[in-house]
């Protein structure tokens, strides 16, 4: 019996930020590069709008070099994720496709990146990946909000907190001390 070897894709989908709807203001810019997908994007749809990319692309031969071993494994709408299977020897080929994508592939889809940001041979190392990239962007999202709510406090009260407090110096080692 042979082993059919595979690759794991790990896909961000990115949403550049649209010039025609003016941005909110108080929502940092990786926040809304990063916002959540559509809730009828599921894996058949994926899959069969980066089937139809592969085709577009590489014709008949990569169609069917990758048609039947390609999948979509694990999709998250929250944080615009997925993991694809696909042969080792033709995963460059989806990925040439994922880079040529740029749209959802629903009716009506909006404008999206698709960026394959890791490569792996197992799907429990894709996986890894995949927590460690959200859990990176929830860390940088609270210590944002942080900085701007701190931002927010300097400039409505000053430097110190806007409070009129005396400056005592405790520093003076004099005290109790006879020579």
């Amino acid at each position: 019996m042979v082993r059919t070897k595979e690759r794991y894709l790990l896909v961000n989908i990115l949403y550049p930020p649209d010039t025609s709807r003016p941005a909110p203001a108080n929502v940092p810019d990786y926040v809304a590069l990063h916002r959540p997908t559509v809730d009828h994007v599921n894996a058949q749809t994926l899959s069969r709008g980066i089937k139809s990319a592969v085709a577009t692309l590489f014709g008949d031969y990569g169609l069917g070099a990758t048609e039947s071993n390609l999948s979509v494994k694990y999709l998250s709408r929250a944080t615009s994720t997925f993991i694809i299977k696909t042969s080792r020897t033709h995963y460059r080929l989806v990925w040439a496709a994922l880079t040529f994508m740029d749209q959802v592939p629903v009716p009506e889809g909006s404008t999206c990146i698709f960026r394959v940001v890791h490569v792996s041979g197992t799907i429990r190392k894709a996986e890894q990946e995949a927590v460690k990239r959200a859990r990176k962007l929830i860390l940088e999202a609270r210590d944002d909000a942080a900085a701007s709510s701190s931002a927010t406090l300097t400039s409505l009260f000053g430097q110190n907190g806007g409070g009129d407090e005396m400056m005592v110096d405790e520093s003076d080692d004099s005290v109790g001390e006879e020579g």
